[in-house]
């Protein structure tokens, strides 16, 4: 008893600090309003408070600071109380005690707070969690690894913990939510095959979100983009979520899943025009420069006259107030708006030069592109970001960098690179990979230009960089054994030394590795294949087999890609009429969500093909499809509306031409009218000396005609008539104008051209063709020339198509051969 006794007042010494029950104080702490009213209770019970109290407190004023706009939250004022720091010492004390959520709780709100990642609270907070990390359920988890995201801690072992577990736990896991934070935090160190399962993982659970969840949405997304893996599927279900809860999203929402489309290269019509809308709102609610900005780089590229003009003022007004980071937004937008507003361009100028001695080699590269682009010139700018990135370039050892900040000079009005950074791009070479090459050539061969104009010499230096890039660009292809790390590094390359060094070694590694292709890969193959201009049909006939083989596995937003390779080349693979038949009939249902632009594509390079699939035909040639086609065309820049609108005029003379048994009329003469007036007529003095050889072999300048315009807007180089002797027949007047053309009937008339003609003449149609017309390996015609001949003989021409090769060859290097290859071609029988 005497010990017992002796004991219960040591034991309330110990633990005097816990009470008995500490709901009161937390009901308390619930109750308040303000953040001084929990600092109040914190004061009065510091000696007291549990470990859970210290969570509940933390939690409150974290939760006061969400419901304030940016413009009033008060962070550093908070972080700075005394009674803060008393929290920050208990929850040191306490953590120990603290249950796996409070734990991770409290770490997430102190970075919330802007504690630095190497304060000793937070180190101590991560190492305990560290300790605890296999208990943790998945929502403990995700929160975790988001703080460690926050640290950047991205390739960190403890992060490569966290994936560990969550491979091993994926099964069992069932709430997406949580899952979808993991997702993006363990997203730069996991295996393709890891984030293949992960995928289909939240594929699997879609159903089981709430549609409401668009924080969950938007992270898929976001992990899609950091694994550069534009997943369909998922998508296209993210995107129905964002529809969905448009009038929920706010300004950061939308722009924030704006620049991961973008990135992905996801197009979604219905999202662009809901979101026009929406931002459209907004644009009265905001007056702080943060916001404006937001709002000038999210809707402005996609805003039409008047709220472009609104949103320019609004910037103007306020640019005084803007950050260095702020005003490079704003010039990165002006860019894709391809603005040419001088004041606003002017001002924006004015705060980057102000601030140039802050950004990064890259927002420097971004600066330098945007004004070259903008043709803004200031000769004090330009030397100053010449000596910028000439300080970065001396100090820099990364040759992602040295390649970002030598392709920044190259841009610059004086494109000149001395011996020693010469030297530097020398040294790094055997560090870089396709990308990085790329870019050093492009630089060294503008320095080149630029030397050779103005200084009148091309340094050997130069040259012999030149050569070393060529010979590490063919070892990295040679060496190169994985078809995915491969097309990394090309997908994005263009310019004049790629296409003239690497591209044939490029096709022939893709070749060698084609049995790596797969239902993932083939669409961002054969776009690459289209764009080389190489005809490998080894590569192309894999594709189409493995199209057939996987069909199921490819979305039918990817089909238009798969074509593309194919029509533009003018090839058709061994199964033709399967291979073409199988991607018509998988885009059959998604005809009517497809995006408008790539419809109008798809339909012009099948038609291209010679197939005109009466569905897709009649889903783009109605009233309604038309109406969204030029709602869209207001959202686009004017280059790529110009060529959706060429393409649909191509499109619908294709379908008028050869498929007149569907009855679509031809709506496109104003449109022709527009464009090819301009520059219908003229001819360059190699044309004029074709005109006259033309002259001489046909018996007279009466006897040919030049810069023909046909029915439909065809063009020809050389018009002649010939008699059923095949004697050349004259022309009444040499002076046709557009205006004298015969009237085109809106159904198609495939007589036209041949109906006034004498019975048994022929009209030929005589095409000089240059390079672009032929696959750049052998002298195959591509696509477009193939269709156009096919479409004048429809029009009752016989066509002949002489190539460069042969015109330009040394067999015709005399005006006496060349005159005696034009009477053959016109004149020999069976020539074509």
């Amino acid at each position: 008893m005497l010990c017992l006794r002796a004991i219960r007042p040591f034991s309330w010494r110990v633990f005097h600090f816990r009470p008995f029950s500490f709901e009161p104080v937390i009901s308390q702490m619930n109750n308040c309003t303000d953040e001084e009213q929990v600092f109040g209770l914190i004061e009065k019970n510091k000696s007291l408070l549990s470990e859970k109290q210290v969570g509940c407190a933390l939690s409150m004023l974290w939760q006061f600071q969400k419901q304030k706009t940016s413009s009033v939250k008060n962070v550093d004022c908070i972080r700075n109380h005394p009674q803060f720091l008393t929290l920050r010492n208990l929850a040191t004390t306490k953590m120990g005690f603290m249950s796996d959520s409070t734990l991770v709780n409290v770490l997430y709100i102190i970075q919330q707070f802007g504690i630095e990642a190497h304060d000793s609270l937070v180190e101590a907070l991560v190492t305990e969690a560290w300790r605890r990390l296999e208990r943790f359920d998945i929502s403990v988890l995700s929160k975790f690894s988001s703080c460690l995201a926050d640290q950047h801690l991205y390739y960190s072992p403890l992060m490569g913990k966290i994936a560990d577990i969550v491979n091993r736990n994926l099964e069992n896991i069932q709430d997406l939510r949580s899952l979808s934070v993991l997702m993006v935090s363990i997203s730069s160190l996991i295996s393709q095959r890891f984030q293949e399962k992960l995928v289909n993982k939240a594929e699997l659970l879609f159903d089981t979100m709430d549609s409401s969840q668009v924080n969950t949405a938007r992270r898929i997304v976001q992990f899609l983009r950091n694994i550069k893996y534009s997943y369909y599927p998922l998508l296209e279900r993210c995107n129905k979520v964002f529809l969905s809860n448009m009038n929920h999203l706010d300004l950061d929402s939308i722009s924030k899943i704006l620049s991961l489309y973008h990135s992905l290269q996801f197009h979604s019509f219905e999202f662009i025009l809901m979101t026009k809308k929406r931002l459209t709102e907004m644009i009265p609610l905001f007056d702080h420069p943060a916001s404006c900005v937001k709002l000038f780089v999210a809707l402005g590229p996609m805003a039409g006259p008047e709220e472009k003009k609104q949103l320019k003022s609004t910037i103007l007004l306020m640019s005084e107030e803007l950050t260095g980071q702020q005003a490079l937004a704003v010039m990165g937008a002006m860019e894709e708006m391809e603005s040419r507003n001088s004041r606003l361009i002017k001002k924006i100028t004015s705060i980057l030069h102000k601030h140039l001695d802050n950004y990064k080699p890259i927002e420097l590269l971004r600066i330098t592109q945007a004004l070259i682009f903008l043709h803004f010139q200031s000769k004090e700018l330009f030397v100053k970001l010449r000596e910028l990135l000439l300080s970065y370039l001396k100090v820099s050892v990364i040759p992602s960098e040295i390649s970002i900040l030598v392709y920044a000079l190259s841009m610059l009005p004086s494109a000149h690179l001395d011996d020693v950074r010469m030297s530097q791009i020398e040294a790094v070479l055997p560090q870089c990979d396709l990308h990085d090459l790329n870019i050093f050539a492009t630089s060294v061969l503008r320095c080149i230009q630029y030397d050779h104009m103005y200084l009148d010499n091309i340094p050997g230096k130069q040259l012999k960089v030149l050569q070393k890039l060529d010979h590490y660009g063919h070892q990295r292809l040679q060496e190169c054994k994985s078809l995915n790390l491969l097309w990394e590094e090309v997908k994005s390359l263009k310019g004049d030394w790629f296409a003239d060094s690497l591209l044939e070694e490029t096709v022939v590694t893709l070749q060698r590795l084609m049995d790596e292709i797969n239902y993932i890969n083939v669409a961002g193959i054969a776009s690459f294949i289209s764009r080389t201009n190489i005809l490998s049909t080894s590569l192309l006939d894999k594709i189409a087999s493995v199209v057939l083989q996987q069909i199921e596995k490819i979305h039918p937003f990817a089909i238009l890609a798969i074509i593309l390779p194919f029509s533009t080349l003018n090839y058709d693979p061994p199964q033709r009429d399967e291979f073409f038949g199988t991607c018509i009939q998988h885009l059959h249902s998604y005809l009517s969500v497809l995006d408008p632009l790539v419809l109008v594509f798809l339909g012009y390079s099948l038609a291209t093909l010679g197939y005109f699939p009466e569905d897709l035909l009649k889903a783009i040639f109605n009233i309604k499809f038309l109406a969204r086609l030029d709602s869209q065309l207001e959202l686009i820049c004017s280059s790529l509306n110009m060529k959706v609108q060429f393409r649909l005029m191509e499109l619908n003379r294709a379908v008028c031409l050869e498929c007149p048994e569907y009855q679509i009329p031809w709506f496109h003469d104003r449109f022709c009218q527009q464009h090819y007036i301009k520059d219908f007529g003229s001819m360059n003095g190699a044309q004029q000396q074709i005109y006259k050889m033309l002259a001489e072999v046909l018996g007279g300048i009466n006897f040919v005609k030049a810069s023909v315009l046909t029915p439909y807007y065809y063009t020809i180089d050389f018009e002649c008539i010939l008699d059923k002797r095949r004697n050349p027949l004259p022309y009444g007047s040499h002076n046709t104008t557009l205006e004298k053309l015969p009237k085109i009937p809106l159904e198609s008339n495939t007589q036209i051209a041949g109906s006034r003609l004498p019975p048994g003449a022929e009209k030929i149609a005589l095409e000089f063709l240059d390079s672009r017309a032929f696959c750049r390996n052998i002298p195959h015609l591509k696509g477009k020339s193939a269709m156009k001949k096919r479409h004048l003989e429809i029009l009752g021409y016989h066509v002949i198509q002489i190539p460069p090769f042969e015109w330009n060859s040394m067999a015709l290097s005399t005006k006496a051969a060349r005159m005696d290859y034009l009477r053959e071609r016109i004149f020999g029988e069976g020539k074509s």
